[in-house]
């Protein structure tokens, strides 16, 4: 193998932590997930910065805030910004971007994302990419791109979009296995969004009657039917999504590549599925913003010295912090550019520093105007002490104490008997504004 190791991205859509039974999930069973948590370090903190697909995904290829990046649904990366693909590249690393871009600005009023064409400039400057800019119709979807020099016309996958974009991966690390040279792979599959269509064998053991419902689900009647339909197809997608990445796990470990291979997992967002009322997702409510991000692969266990396996409590990871968290796991250098943590000395011991921020930036820069959520733009933090603060503009919103309160049911944001912790909090928003050049009127006192 190469000096350096490899590493694998893997991206669900709309994917909440909880929906990790390691995570306490209860309507599913994830025991592949489960399994990288346990072996690997399973951030259970991790947030979605920005809980909407294409703010996420250019700042987790950028390493740039959206506000800087993609600022809002259906806008496009710039040609010109460099991603971590670029950084890969120069230290000679094969790069391979495969499935959901969503980054080439289609309006989908006008044409159907999913053949709509992503030109070669504005594939992230992968050497190699196989996708397509968004597709909610997991029977019907379709890739083209290039591998290398040439060009791959659209084509049909010929079935499920889980299990086939799976099967293209599983053929690109194989053919990988006796290479010298390291690659940097990101496999971006569209499940568990909405609609919630899962393949026969995996939806008929999920039925609404048989969902448990978090605590924050308000008893109203249209709103837990709602919640348990959609549910049924959402636990039975990420059963199969387990299914898939245990092939994945299968090859890299028949192929060799795993003891030289990081696998990171993780989600662009969450989906509240009826939490507080709401549905889907640009809403800074745990379900929305708290996702599952794991790395694990390479050397794996408790008993490898040097490695962190099992849970990472109250670490933030954001997604600004994904491509230099990449590149730190690799031992290559973090380009200027990038704004955000490396973290990967949270599971690389020996590269731990001496402090990490001590809390992660929440943004909604412009609104998409979905029904069932928020429809205003907002900012907030989550700390690593356990507590989220939110406001719209000049106006104080939501303040929760996650330690006492995981599901986010007392609002403490109105209440002085609060007040110096309100302060507190919103100083520390106003640092993350100025640091990151944002603009953003913060409520006064």
């Amino acid at each position: 193998m190469g000096k350096h190791p490899n590493i694998l991205w893997i991206i669900t859509d709309q994917q909440r932590a909880e929906s990790l039974s390691i995570n306490g999930c209860e309507n599913a069973s994830t025991p592949v997930l489960d399994g990288l948590a346990k072996t690997g370090a399973n951030f259970t903190s991790a947030i979605s910065g920005f809980p909407l697909c294409c703010p996420y995904r250019g700042s987790m290829l950028t390493s740039r805030y959206p506000h800087k990046c993609v600022p809002g649904h259906e806008y496009q990366l710039p040609p010109e910004q460099p991603t971590v693909a670029a950084a890969f590249n120069e230290q000679g690393y094969d790069t391979f971007y495969l499935g959901k871009w969503h980054l080439d600005g289609a309006k989908e009023a006008e044409e159907r994302a999913g053949t709509h064409y992503v030109p070669r400039e504005r594939r992230g400057g992968f050497r190699s990419w196989l996708g397509y800019e968004n597709n909610n119709a997991q029977y019907d979807c379709y890739l083209h791109g290039h591998r290398g020099e040439e060009e791959i016309e659209m084509f049909r996958l010929p079935r499920y979009e889980t299990d086939a974009i799976t099967d293209i991966m599983i053929e690109y690390l194989q053919k990988k296995a006796n290479g010298e040279t390291p690659f940097f792979a990101v496999m971006s599959v569209q499940p568990p969004h909405d609609p919630y269509v899962a393949p026969p064998e995996n939806q008929r053991r999920h039925t609404p009657a048989e969902i448990k419902f978090r605590p924050n689900v308000p008893p109203v009647e249209s709103i837990r039917k709602d919640a348990a339909r959609e549910l049924a197809g959402y636990y039975a997608m990420i059963e199969n999504i387990d299914q898939n990445v245990g092939r994945i796990v299968d090859c890299l470990n028949q192929t060799g590549l795993m003891e030289h291979t990081h696998i990171i997992y993780f989600s662009d967002h969450g989906d509240m599925h009826g939490s507080h009322g709401q549905f889907r997702k640009t809403t800074p409510y745990q379900e929305a913003v708290n996702v599952p991000f794991i790395i694990s692969g390479e050397k794996r266990g408790a008993h490898v010295v040097g490695r962190k396996a099992g849970n990472v409590d109250r670490v933030p990871i954001n997604h600004v912090d994904i491509a230099p968290t990449s590149l730190g796991l690799c031992g290559l250098p973090i380009p200027d550019w990038m704004e955000g943590t490396d973290y990967s000395g949270m599971r690389i011991l020996k590269r731990r520093k001496s402090s990490y921020p001590t809390s992660a930036y929440l943004q909604s820069v412009i609104p998409t105007h979905h029904d069932d959520s928020i429809n205003k733009p907002w900012r907030g933090i989550v700390t690593t002490d356990g507590y989220k603060y939110i406001c719209l503009e000049g106006m104080d919103w939501l303040l929760f104490d996650l330690n006492t309160d995981p599901y986010e049911l007392v609002n403490l944001a109105h209440n002085d008997k609060y007040l110096s912790l309100r302060h507190r909090l919103k100083q520390e928003l106003r640092s993350w504004i100025e640091k990151t050049g944002d603009s953003f009127l913060l409520p006064e006192e």
